[in-house]
């Protein structure tokens, strides 16, 4: 079964960049047709999905995040990672990463999740 394990600083400084990676194991990041996520969730709120990078390395971003999103891959390493630059304290949230194999349309696999919080 597919783990996925989120990684990063716990807290960032408001106007700086968020960076988190996610790390696979049991699984390739290159395994046809699944896509990769970066889901967050911030305090008292819903699920929000932030963006994705696919088997091939297509890279798709939420439009409202896309001019600060920034999502890339190691295949060696078989990871990928999130970048978020700018962050407010409104960027504050539980960030999960996921995945969903072909033919699915719900996330099946879910790391634990990491809180980051945005503060001075």
């Amino acid at each position: 079964q597919v783990q996925l394990q989120e990684s990063g600083p716990g807290l960032v400084k408001p106007s700086q960049t968020l960076s988190l990676t996610c790390t696979v194991s049991d699984g390739s990041i290159t395994t046809r047709y699944y896509v990769w996520s970066y889901i967050r969730q911030p305090p008292e709120k819903g699920l929000e999905w932030v963006g994705a990078i696919d088997y091939s390395g297509k890279i798709y971003y939420s439009p409202s995040l896309k001019s600060r999103t920034s999502i890339s891959r190691d295949t060696s390493k078989n990871q990928f990672t999130l970048q978020l630059s700018s962050v407010t304290p409104e960027d504050t949230a539980v960030y999960y990463c996921a995945s969903k194999g072909p033919g699915s349309g719900t996330y099946v696999y879910w790391g634990k999740g990491t809180l980051v919080t945005v503060s001075s």
